[in-house]
């Protein structure tokens, strides 16, 4: 029997758990059982939890090891012995074997493939009818333990609660470890890119070549500053001169001018920025916007304008993030507390003198938090200036000239046909460490902004 199918079996019983145990307690009333602690429904789900969650976990377990489980079968059976002893070969075969076996291919590049292939087939067989038996012998003890303790006193609802609080904490700490997981390889790889090339001449370095590496000192190839340079000239300043005004200019709008059947349809729309693929964004900017800056920048008398200049890619990565600081703003206008824009106005001051001295500053602290998300959100963009911005690193302040930046970097470097454990390749992931700590920093910094500004008027 298939995962797939099994899941939905087990499902199925722990349906058919949930339904007879809440049969069973809705005739506890009918019975004179007096008083019950739980309801009928919490009855049904303890059994259905008991039912469903073993099997599913041992069936989670048992889809990650019983693959090696038959391998291992596999390689002990006569039709190996004949296997080559290189890791590398021997594992295509059987990679192959496998994948005749799941039926999943017509023909094998090695013969030897095609000889496993029923071995392998035999002990996938195997395992799979295993799994089978063991998953519906625990949903079947399971739900029969839970199903004897369908009692009027038994203490169903606690049971339950626990159980889901247990699942939301782990829910929570999948993300953590998550974001731990990440850290964590991003700093063993670069551990190993810094053995290689000194952090001074990474962090301070103004060369940036990697296709070029001395062996002898790759270090002078891979200074970072042209590549942070560029993040910052694209991301934190042409995206944001453009991002901040508009932003803050819609949210205004919206809070003190519109009216609510304007805003109940003009918040939506702009809103819809927020959800347009990063990739779509990265056409309309090499395709449209490009060439339009090009034309632009010719006609300043800049001869040699770039086509993937810094402008393109910040003008359209200043219009993706638009939605992040007017949400923002919108929030955080809209929680100052009336009395403050009613007593203004009571004062004599006009609207516009109102939004500028009194509602702007008293919600300074949750636009700055929104203008630091955007940063981040910005710095860290990569379908746009992959397909927009240029390759070439270099220190400029004419936004008509080309630029590049981490992500694009850290995309061409993995992109290649290098080995893993070149200064090359390493440098990308001492790159994505470096952009994960500053991305970090400044979420940090803006939920921090936030919680302070939340204590002032929550």
């Amino acid at each position: 029997m298939t995962v797939f199918a099994l899941f939905f079996l087990v499902v199925g019983l722990g349906l058919i758990g949930w339904l007879t145990a809440r049969a069973r307690a809705s005739r506890f009333a009918t019975l004179g059982a007096g008083k019950r602690h739980s309801l009928p429904s919490q009855h049904g789900w303890y059994v259905a939890l008991w039912t469903a969650a073993p099997a599913l976990l041992f069936l989670a377990i048992w889809s990650a090891v019983s693959p090696s489980l038959a391998t291992q079968e596999v390689l002990a059976s006569p039709a190996a012995a004949e296997l080559p002893a290189f890791g590398f070969q021997r594992e295509a075969i059987l990679s192959e074997a496998r994948t005749l076996a799941e039926g999943n291919s017509f023909g094998a590049f090695n013969e030897e493939a095609k000889a496993l292939a029923p071995a392998y087939a035999k002990a996938q067989s195997k395992y799979r009818w295993i799994g089978t038996a063991l998953a519906l012998l625990l949903a079947f003890a399971g739900g029969a333990y839970a199903f004897s303790r369908v009692s009027p006193m038994f203490r169903a609802r606690t049971r339950v609660e626990r159980t889901v609080m247990i699942a939301l904490l782990l829910a929570s700490l999948i993300a953590i470890l998550t974001t731990v997981g990440i850290f964590v390889s991003l700093l063993i790889e670069s551990a190993r890119f810094f053995s290689v090339v000194p952090l001074t001449d990474f962090l301070f370095g103004t060369h940036w070549s990697p296709q070029i590496i001395k062996s002898s000192d790759p270090g002078a190839s891979l200074g970072a500053v042209p590549l942070f340079w560029g993040t910052f000239f694209i991301g934190a300043i042409i995206a944001m001169i453009v991002a901040i005004p508009f932003g803050l200019m819609s949210a205004i709008y919206l809070t003190q001018y519109a009216a609510p059947s304007v805003r109940k349809w003009m918040k939506p729309i702009l809103e819809i920025l927020a959800g347009v693929p990063t990739v779509v964004y990265g056409y309309f900017a090499a395709l449209t916007v490009a060439p339009a800056v090009r034309d632009f920048a010719v006609s300043l008398g800049f001869t040699y304008a770039s086509s993937e200049s810094a402008l393109a890619a910040g003008l359209v990565m200043g219009v993706m993030i638009i939605p992040f600081v007017s949400s923002m703003a919108d929030d955080s206008i809209a929680a100052v507390p009336g009395a403050m824009r009613d007593g203004s106005l009571a004062m004599g001051a006009t609207t516009s003198e109102t939004i500028s001295k009194v509602l702007l500053p008293a919600a300074l602290p949750g636009v700055v938090a929104g203008i630091l998300l955007a940063v981040s959100r910005a710095i860290g963009e990569t379908m746009i200036v992959v397909m927009a911005a240029s390759g070439a690193a270099t220190i400029t302040l004419n936004p008509f000239e080309s630029a590049t930046t981490v992500t694009k970097q850290i995309v061409d470097l993995l992109t290649g046909e290098a080995a893993f454990d070149s200064p090359k390749t390493l440098a990308a992931f001492a790159l994505g460490l470096t952009l994960f700590l500053i991305t970090f920093l400044l979420n940090i910094v803006a939920l921090r902004v936030v919680k302070k500004y939340r204590e002032a008027y929550e």
